[in-house]
C-alpha cells in the first residue's frame, strides 16, 4: 500500500471514528436514566435515621433531551426507591426553552407524583432564576420552596435532620451569596440551640459547588450540589472539556471535605450543546447508615 493510500485511510477512519462519536453522543448517550447508589455513613445516625433513603435529582434541563417521555421515566425511577426524601438542586428548567402552560402542567403533574415519606425540596438553578414560572410549578407539585430556606425533619426518638438550601447566585442580582449563607447559618444556630439535646444531621442543597469556598461548609455534614454534570463531555483519564462557572473547581461526583460530604449529581438533560458522551443522564440514591 503506498503512503498516499495510508495517509487516506487514516483520515477517512479518524472521520468515520468522529462522526459515529458526535452521533452517539447526541441520539445516544443523551437517553436512558442510571441510579447511582451511595452508602453515606455517620455515627450520628445510631438507630435514628439508620436506613434512611434520599433521591437527589438535578438538572433535567426540560425541553432540551429531555420530554415528557423522559420525565415519567424519572418519577417511575424514583418512586420504585421508596424514598424518604427528594430533593431537586437546580435547573428543572433551560434557558433556552420559553415554557408554556402545557408544559408547566406536565411538569407539575409528574412532579406531583413523585412519593417522599418525608419531604419533597427544591431550588433554583441559574437557568431556573430565569423562569418566573419555576416557583409556581414547585408549588404546586408539593415541593417545599428551599431557596434562603430550612425544614427539620424529626424522627421516632426527636433526633433531627435539619435541611438549608441556598438559590442560584450566578444570575441572581437581587441577594448577595453571604446574606444567604448567613440566612441559614442563622436558622442552624436556632435548631442547635433549641435542640441541645438531640442529635443534629445537617443537609444543604447548593446548586454551584463552588460556592461552598466561601462558608463554612463544615457546619454540614452532606452538601448536595449540581450544575456541573460532572462534565457533560468526558473523555477517559482528563478533566472534562468544558465545565460552567461556578463549578470549575468542584465537577466530580463526589469529594471527602473533613467531615463533609459533598455529593455532586451528573444530571439528566443537557445545557448549551445537546451531547453527553461517557456521562449517561443520572439520579443519586443515598442511603444513610451507621455501619
Amino acid at each position: 500500500m503506498s503512503k498516499l493510500k495510508k495517509i487516506i485511510l487514516i483520515v477517512l477512519s479518524l472521520i468515520i471514528i468522529i462522526t459515529l462519536t458526535v452521533l452517539y453522543s447526541r441520539y445516544l448517550g443523551t437517553k436512558g436514566l442510571i441510579i447511582k447508589e451511595y452508602k453515606i455513613e455517620n455515627k450520628i445516625f445510631k438507630d435514628n435515621f439508620h436506613g434512611l433513603k434520599i433521591v437527589h435529582i438535578s438538572d433535567i434541563h426540560y425541553l432540551t433531551t429531555v420530554g415528557k417521555k423522559e420525565l415519567e421515566n424519572i418519577v417511575n425511577k424514583t418512586n420504585k426507591l421508596n424514598p424518604d426524601i427528594v430533593v431537586i438542586t437546580g435547573d428543572l428548567l433551560d434557558k433556552d426553552h420559553k415554557v408554556n402552560k402545557k408544559n408547566m402542567d406536565i411538569l407539575i403533574e409528574n412532579l406531583s407524583n413523585i412519593s417522599a415519606t418525608m419531604g419533597k425540596y427544591a431550588i433554583t438553578g441559574n437557568h431556573d432564576i430565569l423562569h418566573k414560572e419555576w416557583e409556581e410549578i414547585i408549588n404546586n407539585s408539593g415541593f417545599i420552596n428551599m431557596n434562603e430556606n430550612y425544614d427539620t425533619i424529626y424522627n421516632k426518638n426527636n433526633d433531627i435532620i435539619f435541611i438549608g438550601g441556598i438559590s442560584s447566585s450566578i444570575n441572581d442580582n437581587n441577594t448577595k451569596f453571604k446574606d444567604k449563607i448567613d440566612i441559614i447559618n442563622n436558622k442552624l444556630d436556632e435548631a442547635i440551640n433549641n435542640n441541645k439535646d438531640k442529635n443534629i444531621y445537617n443537609i444543604l442543597l447548593i446548586h454551584e459547588p463552588d460556592f461552598i469556598d466561601k462558608f463554612d461548609y463544615s457546619r454540614f455534614n452532606l452538601i448536595l450540589s449540581g450544575h456541573s454534570h460532572n462534565g457533560q463531555i468526558k473523555l477517559p483519564l482528563i478533566r472534562p472539556i468544558y465545565l460552567p462557572k461556578g463549578s470549575k473547581k468542584y465537577y466530580k461526583p463526589y469529594y471527602k471535605l473533613k467531615d463533609t460530604d459533598l455529593y455532586i449529581s451528573s444530571g439528566i438533560g443537557t445545557s448549551n450543546y445537546k451531547f453527553r458522551l461517557f456521562n449517561k443522564p443520572s439520579i443519586n440514591f443515598y442511603r444513610l447508615t451507621n455501619k
